[in-house]
């Protein structure tokens, strides 16, 4: 019996996510299905790769063996694709996480560059907090996540996307002098991003250091935070570019204040031992799509 690439990506997938289902879910299959590569790679390798207990995946020492060789099979495809040229050979599904700031900004725009350089690639996006990102991409969930430092976990694969400043905007009827003190400001809720976002950490401890008691009202959404100050419910500090139509509208006005959080940086980040080429090649048009967008900005 002769193996083939499907039982090979059913291999790598299982022993990456320690899971026939998640192996499942990632190649777009049954658990069967996985169950059937896994058996018919076997016989056809005449050795047991793994064994399973009470729903656990454990490689066996030949298994161990043989994954790395199975990875350069892999990415030798990849590579042979490539060379030829043949990107519309890719068909899989690139699962992608991004912060709600990117969705506001140019992701639409990477989203399109992404279609024309791979055009049988399907995208399964996330719009979450780059903290729950980080973790989904640390468990496998993620092929690759645009996000936003600081991180906790280290990965082999990152590309710096620039960077983007942070403004103090209101609606014009709140009246707030052009250059606002911190009780100008604490006079108002304090719109402001998750309570478990840098964001937040870094507004809440300015505001302590100042000993200017003020009221924080945090939200996971951004946008909402936006329609919020829009429509008078308190101050906020937003990314610039979040907040550039509204300005330029007359939606807000910008607050003049001496203190600012630290720009947001973002990198697109993956693990490059255990993603296929497309993975990098996607992160590099997301690099390309930010460029785009501070060049027009």
């Amino acid at each position: 019996m002769r193996l083939n690439l499907k039982q090979l990506e059913a291999f790598v997938w299982v022993a990456d996510l320690q899971s026939f289902r998640g192996a499942a879910d990632r190649l777009g299959t049954t658990q069967p299905n996985i169950s059937a590569r896994i058996a018919g790679l076997e016989q056809a390798l005449g050795t047991v790769l793994m064994t399973r207990d009470a729903g656990s995946v454990v490689l066996t020492a030949k298994g161990r063996d043989l994954l790395a060789h199975a990875r350069r099979v892999l990415d030798a495809t990849d590579a042979l694709i490539a060379a030829a040229d043949q990107k519309a050979l890719i068909d899989g599904t690139l699962r992608l996480g991004v912060t709600e700031m990117i969705v506001h900004t140019w992701l639409r725009d990477y989203l399109r560059r992404l279609k024309e350089t791979y055009p049988k690639l399907s995208v399964e996006l996330t719009v979450d907090l780059s903290v729950n990102l980080e973790r989904m991409l640390a468990d496998h969930r993620l092929d690759l996540a645009i996000q936003n430092g600081p991180f906790t976990q280290l990965v082999t694969g990152e590309i710096d996307l620039g960077a983007y400043g942070l403004i103090w905007v209101a609606s014009a009827a709140l009246g707030l002098p052009p250059i606002a003190s911190p009780n100008d400001l604490a006079a108002h809720p304090i719109l402001t991003h998750a309570r478990d976002t840098h964001l937040f950490a870094q507004v809440a401890d300015h505001f302590a250091a100042a000993k200017v008691p003020v009221r924080l009202v945090p939200s996971s959404n951004l946008a909402a935070c936006l329609h919020m100050t829009i429509d008078g419910m308190g101050v906020a500090t937003l990314p610039e570019a979040m907040a550039a139509d509204a300005l330029s509208r007359g939606d807000l006005v910008r607050v003049g204040y001496g203190w600012t959080p630290t720009p947001l940086h973002f990198f697109a980040r993956y693990d490059v031992g255990r993603t296929p080429r497309v993975v990098a090649d996607a992160a590099f048009v997301a690099a390309r799509a930010a460029q785009a967008f501070d060049q027009e900005s």
